[in-house]
């Protein structure tokens, strides 16, 4: 009785650990998948010589981005379903995001996108923010 005491007082101790690493998992997952959604789209452009749209589709689920070129599908990153990833636009009157060949992004727009997990309150956010010159970063940072 005292082992089978003791062991459920260290799967007590435990469990509230493991939920909280396998939050920040899908948090690093979901944002290493953002990440390099949009460098293939910056590659692509450069590649094809063409403008490439980076789509946010959250309308099915698992939300999903979305790469196209001249309206046609060229590739599409399923996220976490657990994971909300919340994209930020400026200026507001862009509503996605082009990369040019030039290594620009149309319009001059920035980015940040905020990946937290839907499943925990305690995991550490990360941000991906995308500069007018079309640099990537990921961070630790913002808020869920």
């Amino acid at each position: 009785m005292v082992t089978i005491a003791v062991l459920a007082i260290i799967a007590g101790i435990a469990a509230p650990n493991i939920s909280t690493q396998l939050a920040n998992q899908r948090v690093k997952s979901t944002a290493a998948t953002v990440a390099n959604a949009l460098k293939e789209a910056k590659v692509e452009s450069i590649i094809r010589r063409q403008n490439i749209t980076v789509l946010y589709d959250t309308s099915t689920i698992p939300s999903k981005i979305v790469l196209q070129a001249n309206g046609t599908n060229i590739s599409s990153y399923n996220l976490n379903k657990q994971s909300v990833v919340t994209q930020q636009i400026s200026p507001s009157t862009v509503t996605s995001i082009v990369f040019r060949p030039n290594k620009s992004i149309d319009g001059s727009a920035t980015a940040i996108y905020t990946i937290c997990d839907s499943g925990s309150t305690s995991e550490s956010p990360k941000q991906i923010s995308l500069t007018s010159i079309a640099n990537i970063h990921t961070t630790n940072a913002g808020s869920c």
